[in-house]
């Protein structure tokens, strides 16, 4: 048997420029409303059936504070809407949610910060231009509301694009193992903040990694618990937080907490050996269920107290449940049957860096039903930028930073080469998504809208300001 030999960069380059054909980069400037397209309501309203009744207004109130709020809990929607969308037939891992939100700072295991995506609930092989498009369409939605002139507010979606185009060049030209190691540490966000804003500016940043670094299992352990009867125990705050111990009679949540033992030896299970060996120095303390997000509100999601060397040693893990993407009805299925499965290994592929806890289970609920979950740490540092607060060259700078950020996680797992050569050095990506991102935008605000109205006909119910 004759093994197949490897394309040449050369045919992979030849691959994206003849993607051309099939889909023009010209034609994703398109967005036009479909004469049958889903009722934007009902497809958060099915997302609704899966997740807890009584955490669901909170979803809709949090998504009705804006229309950028409301993008970020419209992953669903959106990808409704990319299903049919000019492709190339290149695909990658998607993150499957990357707006502007869903990237940020956060330890590395070897105790640096890096600058990376941080959200990978709906991840899933498929198009990259879904992903591109999910993040050019956010910088459009944050920018629509500020008082900026449209050829500005355009010029910031642009520079999104050419982040990711420029750095996927870079990335193709590259030897293999320079764009698995590539990161974004916090090294270059300083240069690159002291070449944006100055001293002034690179101090603002300097304050805000240093709050992040205090933001770890001993912060979150000295802002969530309290002591009861002398011991460690997760303070109860509903709806955001409420402890087992509140949810049942006091016999049964003994009970599931003494059960605790043998699901978290599944998930050990799933960790590197090395891994195990440190988790095997905690023991398990309490759990509490914790509302998270924006988009995830009403999905299983539950905190761990952790503790090692004596109860002023902590480790908190939250464990967030994953349920299918959402992308799955239109790119597929994933390979994994196992949920949080699918969540850790699409975060491993993308990720420049993952957290050391990382790994998943699968468990039956206090309700009696089996779901599947993901686990990591709650706090290690992470941090977001605050695009409300952002100038417009500020936040020019952050798109284009998120753009190259994205450009290498596709870089890891799919044709860095294909993909750069479909793109072109020239901007006709770059302006046909700034168009597709002007036209999605003012979809967006109108099924904001749509929210507000369902909210004010009694059709959803809404809690705001939880």
């Amino acid at each position: 048997m004759t093994a197949t030999a490897p394309a040449t960069p050369a045919d992979r380059a030849a691959r994206g420029k003849a993607a051309r054909t099939a889909a023009p980069r010209s034609s994703h400037a398109d967005w036009v409303t479909p004469a049958e397209r889903p009722d934007p309501i009902a497809l958060l309203e099915a997302q609704a059936e899966s997740r807890v009744p009584e955490l669901v207004p909170i979803r809709y109130g949090r998504m009705s504070a804006s229309p950028f709020a409301f993008y970020r809990g419209a992953a669903a929607v959106m990808a409704s809407d990319l299903a049919d969308s000019p492709a190339s037939g290149i695909r990658v891992q998607l993150c499957g949610d990357a707006h502007l939100s869903n990237f940020g700072g956060f330890a590395s295991p070897e105790r640096d910060l890096v600058f990376d995506l941080n959200d990978f609930d709906e991840t899933l092989p498929g198009p990259w231009e879904w992903d591109v498009k999910r993040l050019a369409a956010s910088v459009a939605v944050a920018a629509s509301g500020r008082d900026w002139p449209r050829r500005e507010r355009r010029a910031i979606v642009r520079e999104t694009v050419r982040g990711y185009r420029e750095a996927m060049r870079d990335l193709a030209l590259a030897p293999t193992l320079d764009v698995w190691y590539s990161r974004i540490d916090e090294q270059e966000l300083e240069r690159q903040v002291r070449a944006l804003s100055g001293e002034e500016g690179l101090a603002r940043f300097q304050r805000g990694t240093a709050k992040a670094k205090r933001k770890d299992s001993t912060r979150a352990f000295a802002k969530l618990t309290h002591r009861v009867d002398g011991e460690p125990r997760i303070a109860s705050n509903p709806p955001l937080i409420v402890p087992l111990r509140e949810m049942l009679p006091e016999r049964e949540a003994d009970q599931y907490a003494a059960g605790m033992r043998e699901l978290i030896a599944a998930y050990r299970a799933t960790l590197p050996s090395d891994r195990r060996g440190l988790l095997d120095r905690f023991r398990f303390a309490d759990m509490a269920h914790k509302v998270v997000g924006v988009g995830s509100v009403g999905t299983r999601a539950w905190i761990l107290l952790m503790l090692g060397r004596d109860d002023d040693d902590p480790l908190f893990l939250q464990c967030k449940e994953a349920q299918p993407s959402v992308l799955a009805p239109y790119a597929g299925a994933s390979r994994f049957s196992q949920q949080g499965r699918r969540v850790v290994e699409g975060q491993r592929l993308m990720q420049s860096a993952s957290d050391i806890f990382l790994g998943w289970i699968r468990t039956t609920g206090i309700d009696g039903r089996v779901r599947d979950f993901y686990v990591r740490q709650l706090w290690d540092w992470k941090t977001s930028a605050d695009v409300d607060a952002m100038t417009a060259d500020g936040l020019a700078a952050y798109a284009g930073l998120c753009g190259a950020t994205l450009a290498r996680a596709h870089a890891r797992c799919g044709d860095a080469v294909a993909i750069s050569a479909y793109l072109g050095s020239g901007d006709a990506c770059d302006r046909a998504i700034a168009d597709f991102s002007a036209a999605y935008a003012e979809q967006n605000e109108r099924d904001h809208q749509a929210l507000l109205d369902a909210i004010d006909s009694g059709r959803v119910n809404a809690e705001t300001g939880v």
